[in-house]
């Protein structure tokens, strides 16, 4: 679905699914701008699918508990299967004792 859209769609979306959080948070634009520390102009770009910078998204999210999703975002990359191989040919297999 997601990339069959424009980056412009992707950002109404976006937009739209922010907004929907911060109502359903009993949020006014002015209290999630207040306690997200950005302007009334950037909660309403971000709702009416604008750019902005990815800072001021982060904080926005944040104010609405929706980082946690950044996860599914952007999941973390796990070791290869060969990357896993040779870390493991690296551990320490035994101690040596000291000779006196």
């Amino acid at each position: 679905m997601w990339t069959e859209l424009s980056d412009t769609a992707i950002l109404n979306k976006l937009g739209t699914r922010l907004k929907a959080s911060r109502i359903s948070s009993g949020l006014k634009q002015q209290e999630l701008a207040a306690e997200s520390g950005v302007g009334v102009s950037t909660i309403a770009k971000i709702e009416s699918g604008q750019s902005v910078s990815l800072s001021l998204l982060i904080s926005v999210m944040r104010t609405l508990g929706l980082l946690e999703n950044l996860d599914l975002l952007v999941p973390e990359q796990k070791p290869s299967p060969m990357e896993l191989l040779k870390m493991q040919g690296k551990q320490v297999k035994r101690v040596r004792t000291k000779k006196d």
